[in-house]
């Protein structure tokens, strides 16, 4: 039996009713009077119904002109203008055309305005319609348009089926795959010879061929099998798909942040092309209450004048429909075009908006720290002195590298069969000597650990090359470089080193995180200074005495603490008559270590800002042992825009209530930070309940700490703009980095709303297949 048919598709009701609206002729109700989403159905209902054009026996019979002049409307008229909708009622004509479409002059026209009845009049009707350029032809280009929507030209000229707007969809899809790889993973599209004979031609074009070389729907629809001049593998297609996959990813971080305040970090570098740029990231409070750092834009800078900064900030806001007075803290470095107090770049932005506070990046003033205290003292100096020494010898030459690695291989797999090492995943990696920077949070640390680590390797090579005759030339160096390795001076300060910068080096780790709140930041500044202070009235025993052992295991001599100090490579005549305990006690442990306290205490002089003091009190750590309702009022005073008079009373009022639930709420019992706390507040919707404290703790959790999240996006830069790709463009660059560092919201995008952006750039339509 043959199958049953479908049954009958029932047809769907209009969302409007044509015989219910008002389209009585000449007095037809505007449309802006109706409701948004029924301007549209209202507007097509009074085009489907057209213009009122009655028969003509509705007309009497007598005579139409009087002297070779029309006395009364001639429906004739009807035949000739298509557009005129007559009036019964008020005895007169309009325009169809212009009432819908109409704007400017149009609207005003009596043909629209009140209606036209001077019949002697015809020529008027000529004079409507006009030139090419008239109102009303542009609006019944309008209405055309409107009533047909695909009858563009190119539409008309090539009829493009649905079948070939499915090819052209795949074909831009496998190009969105290739590039969304190389994207995330920063790599290159273009290659230096993409003709077709070329064995390279790139890696989009090569990873292009290969997706085709291992799919057959792929091989069928691309490249050499794809349309005429519909390949879209072209450097501009690429970079409008690039731009596609930017765009997204830069909107999601705009609307996450919407109309709520945020925080800038800005700072300044130039490229592997010299061009001075200037890199922006904005901290903001997310959804779940915990802070963000975002990558915002990268632009090219003329100068670094504090006012051309703000210019280059606040046009990149703007172009990001973000505004100046959403602005709650900047985060910079010490440079003084950024925190100069008359014209510097925090004292331009606060005048715009008063709240935006300024915090010092906090580990670079904690580098400043170790740089200050290792130009400060003599001793600090001489050792970094002759480390800079010892890496010059050790890396001037590949050959050195390599004895470095051999050596410490071989002694490696020696302490493995004594049993002093143990083997496991991770352990005993290959270490290097990598030269410190003032600019390099912790590299000073690193340097250390991997000299002390490595000594015996390091003195072992510097013996070996102390006995090659064709490193004579180097020998004076190489002589006093194992000299000073084999000496005390050397030993106490290198251990001395690992031990402050060991301590302050977790202080800096923690600072970089970006979810850190500057309360939780500032708890480890005073957590680094009672260690140190530790260090200088405990320590000292338990110091010397490592220092011993290691001497002693590497038979180096230990002076006795009671004889008088002799420094080692420099003259006694500059060094004064004290015994070695004064010196390596007194004037170096205990010096050096009050030199860092009272420059942690300098530096670091947000702790006496009346801001931070009453941040502190919204601390919840201890059940909240810190909490003064007066200082949280006093933190709200701070921003006016946010607490007006009236805002402040209620948060008086809200504050009772929350610190009472805050202790008795055992699903707050344990929280030591304001992170955990707005995370919680947000959990729980209370959030909700206390408004006014849950905006203080976010405008709190808004003050920066670092400028890390800046610094990295500088070093993703050198990786995306590298010496082949120096002649990249700044728009390039940006798109490159945006779908690179924040690679966790590109991956997260449909692949349906890049080519829906892509498409919306410009009209698009698939070409005909070459014939």
């Amino acid at each position: 039996m043959p199958p049953a048919p479908p049954p009958p598709v029932p047809e769907k009701e209009p969302i409007y009713d044509i015989n219910q609206l008002p389209l009585d002729p000449g007095e037809r109700q505007s449309i802006a009077n109706y409701p948004v989403n029924d301007q549209d159905a209202v507007r097509r209902a009074y085009i489907i119904k057209g213009p009122y054009q009655p028969d003509a026996h509705d007309f009497d019979n007598d005579s139409r002109k009087i002297g070779g002049k029309d006395r009364k409307f001639n429906p004739l008229w009807f035949y000739k203008y298509p557009w005129i909708e007559y009036s019964v009622k008020k005895e007169a004509a309009f325009c169809f055309v212009c009432y819908l479409f109409g704007k400017g002059r149009s609207k005003t026209s009596a043909f629209v305005d009140g209606g036209w009845n001077n019949w002697n009049r015809t020529d008027a009707l000529d004079i409507h319609v006009g030139g090419v350029t008239s109102a009303h032809n542009a609006a019944q280009e309008r209405y055309n348009l409107f009533m047909t929507p695909h009858g563009a030209i190119d539409d008309k000229i090539v009829k493009v089926d649905s079948e070939e707007r499915r090819l052209y969809k795949m074909r831009l899809t496998y190009s969105l795959r290739c590039l969304r790889f190389l994207l995330q993973q920063g790599l290159a599209f273009r290659g230096h010879d993409e003709s077709e004979e070329s064995s390279n031609r790139g890696n989009f074009i090569e990873l292009l061929k290969w997706l085709a070389a291992n799919n057959e729907e792929v091989d069928k629809y691309v490249l050499k099998n794809a349309p005429y001049n519909c390949t879209l593998t072209s450097p501009d297609i690429q970079k409008e798909i690039i731009q596609c996959c930017a765009m997204e990813t830069r909107d999601q971080i705009i609307k996450e942040i919407g109309d709520d305040h945020f925080t800038i970090l800005a700072d300044e570098s130039s490229d592997v092309s010299h061009k001075e740029q200037l890199a922006l990231c904005v901290r903001y409070i997310d959804k779940s209450g915990r802070p963000c750092e975002r990558y915002l834009g990268i632009v090219h800078v003329d100068d670094t004048t504090s006012s051309s900064l703000k210019e280059a900030i606040q046009s990149l806001l703007v172009n990001n429909g973000l505004t100046m007075t959403q602005i709650r803290g900047q985060g910079y470095d010490g440079a003084s075009n950024m925190k100069g107090k008359i014209k510097g770049l925090k004292t331009l932005i606060m005048k715009e908006s008063p709240s935006a506070y300024y915090v010092h990046c906090f580990a670079h003033q904690l580098q400043l720290v170790l740089v200050a205290v290792a130009k400060d003292n003599d001793d600090c100096v001489w050792f970094f002195d002759r480390v800079s020494l010892l890496l010059n010898i050790v890396g001037s030459s590949c050959k050195r590298h390599r004895m470095i690695r051999d050596h410490q291989y071989d002694n490696v797999m020696k302490a493995l069969q004594c049993g002093i090492l143990e083997s496991g995943s991770g352990l005993n990696q290959k270490m290097g000597l990598s030269r410190p920077g003032e600019t390099r949070w912790g590299s000073h640390y690193k340097t250390v650990v991997n000299l002390i680590a490595m000594y015996p390797t390091i003195r072992d090579v510097l013996i070996a090359l102390g006995l090659d005759t064709s490193a004579r030339g180097d020998w004076p160096k190489i002589h006093t470089m194992v000299g000073v390795l084999e000496s005390f001076d050397f030993i106490f300060n290198a251990h001395l080193m690992l031990d402050i910068l060991g301590h302050t080096n977790e202080l800096s780790e923690c600072l970089q995180r970006k979810d850190q709140d500057i309360l939780n930041a500032m708890s480890l500044v005073h957590l680094a200074k009672s260690k140190i202070q530790q260090m200088r009235s405990d320590g000292w025993v338990s110091f010397l005495q490592r220092v011993t052992i290691f001497c002693n295991k590497y038979g180096i001599q230990v002076p006795e603490m009671e004889h008088n100090y002799v420094p080692y490579g420099r003259s006694a005549r500059f060094a004064p008559d004290q015994t070695n305990n004064d010196h390596f006690r007194r004037e170096v442990y205990i010096g050096v270590i009050d030199k860092i306290s009272q420059e942690l205490d300098s530096r670091f002089d947000e702790v006496n800002m009346e801001l931070l003091t009453c941040m502190a009190a919204l601390n919840p750590a201890d059940s909240f042992a810190s909490f003064d309702a007066n200082k949280i009022h006093r933190l709200a005073e701070f921003y006016p825009n946010e607490f007006s008079s009236s805002d402040l009373l209620r948060l008086d009022l809200q504050l009772e209530t929350f610190i009472d639930d805050m202790r008795k709420d055992e699903l707050f019992k344990g929280i030591n930070n304001l992170v955990d706390l707005s995370v919680k507040l947000v959990e729980t919707k209370r959030d909700k309940v206390y408004h006014w404290v849950y905006l203080l703790i976010k405008l709190v959790l808004l003050l920066p700490v670092a400028t890390a999240s800046v610094e990295r996006i500088f070093s993703a830069m050198t990786f995306i703009k590298n010496k082949l790709r120096n002649k990249m463009g700044d728009s390039l660059l940006d798109h490159c980095l945006m779908t690179f560092i924040e690679r966790d919201i590109f991956l997260k995008l449909s692949e349906e709303e890049i080519i829906n952006t892509f498409m919306a750039i410009k009209r698009r339509r698939p070409d005909k297949k070459k014939k």
